[in-house]
C-alpha cells in the first residue's frame, strides 16, 4: 500500500474481496486498488503493534492492530490507531484476503 504496488495488491486479494472502511463505506477490489493507485487513499507508514492469525483448514482470520499514517480522501496526513480484521481463503496452495473491516482501538 504504501509503495502503491497495485500489481502485488492485485494478486494477494481475491476478487470477490470488499475493505469495510470505519465510515462503514464499503469498497470492492477494484475500488480499493485504484483508490490507492490515484492517490485517493494515500499511505506513508504503518507500525504494528499486534497481530493475530487463527487459522482453520483453508480459510483464516488475522486480526492486527497498527498505527497507519495515511491521507485518505483527501483529508491531511494523520497517524491513526487502526485495527483491522482479514479474512483469508486458501486456493491452490496461495493464501488470499477475501475481506477487511477496519475500526480503531
Amino acid at each position: 500500500m504504501v509503495e502503491k504496488d497495485t500489481v502485488t495488491l492485485d494478486e494477494q486479494h481475491a476478487d470477490e474481496f470488499v475493505l469495510t472502511h470505519m465510515t462503514g463505506m464499503r469498497q470492492s477490489k477494484q475500488e480499493y486498488i485504484r483508490a490507492i493507485a490515484d492517490g485517493t487513499l494515500n499511505y506513508y507508514e504503518a507500525t504494528h503493534e499486534q497481530i493475530d492469525i487463527r487459522i482453520n483448514g483453508d480459510r483464516a482470520t488475522l486480526t492486527g492492530r497498527s498505527r497507519v499514517t495515511a491521507a485518505v480522501f483527501g483529508g491531511g496526513r494523520h497517524t491513526w490507531r487502526l485495527q483491522l480484521t482479514f479474512h483469508l481463503v486458501r486456493r491452490d496452495g496461495k493464501w488470499l484476503f477475501t475481506d477487511s473491516k477496519a475500526s480503531t482501538y
